[in-house]
């Protein structure tokens, strides 16, 4: 197992400063947020400085999150969604980070679901010839709030791009908050389709509410209303050993020193993961 620290979880933190607290709080890994590389990069940073903190630290760079609306499928729109996958799949290599999250959003919602099906597999498909070029891989995320929500939804769209660098990630709350999915569902996975974890609390929204991350996540595992142990079992049950990436989406809890959060993030996970 790779523990490793999700770039949400210190949310204002850079990246170089991340990779120290990382390994002084005992992460194997991070899971970079991509909006916080392209901001040291364009303001004079390097991928080969960012890999030489990394490597220093002894951690690994197990994910880049992410490449978002994935479902743009027109014209200059798809086009610019392809560019971005080649730099972000580009500084993957250079970081030997193995792995990059995509997702679709609500660009697409109003189609019906074959078309979502179709457009979500051609996209997926193209990434993922882009990685086949840079020894990369793509983690699907199924959002809760979109019209692409399913863990078979996601699994459809693997089977039919039908390349072995297109897997899965288990977000415990995108899966438990639209009421899909189960832990058992988890369980009966095929481990080679799961490329990562995201260890992570929270509840779903109550009627009329709207659905606001910062809300709705803002929980420790264990204060919301996930069973993170029964998760957690089932991940486990599947055999998959790599990376578990810890996600705490809270606003009130951002605004704490970042190491102090850091260790508290881990140690959280710990006591379920062991």
């Amino acid at each position: 197992m790779i523990k490793a620290l999700h770039g949400i979880s210190t949310h204002y933190c850079n990246v170089m400063t991340e990779a120290r607290i990382a390994s002084e709080t005992g992460f194997d890994g991070i899971e970079f947020l991509s909006h916080k590389v392209l901001r040291y990069l364009d303001n004079g940073g390097t991928t080969a400085a960012l890999r030489k903190q990394v490597e220093r630290y002894g951690l690994k760079a197990a994910c880049l999150n992410a490449l978002m609306h994935i479902e743009r499928h027109e014209g200059k729109e798809k086009e610019e969604m392809l560019a971005e996958a080649l730099r972000l799949t580009q500084i993957a290599a250079e970081l030997d980070c193995p792995t990059i999250q995509i997702l679709a959003l609500t660009g697409i919602d109003h189609m019906q679901q074959p078309r979502i099906m179709d457009i979500m597999t051609e996209n997926s498909s193209a990434i993922a010839d882009i990685g086949l070029k840079y020894g990369v891989r793509y983690q699907i995320e199924v959002i809760a709030y979109t019209q692409f929500n399913s863990l078979n939804q996601a699994l459809e769209v693997i089977e039919r791009v039908g390349k072995p660098n297109v897997g899965l990630v288990i977000d415990f709350w995108h899966l438990y908050a639209t009421g899909l999915s189960q832990p058992e569902d988890v369980a009966a996975l095929d481990p080679s389709l799961i490329f990562g974890v995201h260890f992570c609390d929270g509840r779903r929204p109550a009627k009329g509410e709207a659905w606001e991350e910062t809300v709705l996540r803002a929980y420790m595992p264990g204060q919301g209303e996930i069973d993170i142990q029964a998760w957690t079992d089932a991940v486990k049950a599947t055999g998959y050993d790599g990376s578990w990436s810890a996600e705490l989406f809270s606003p009130e809890c951002w605004e704490k020193d970042h190491y102090v959060l850091a260790k508290e993030v881990i140690e959280n996970m710990t006591s379920y993961t062991g």
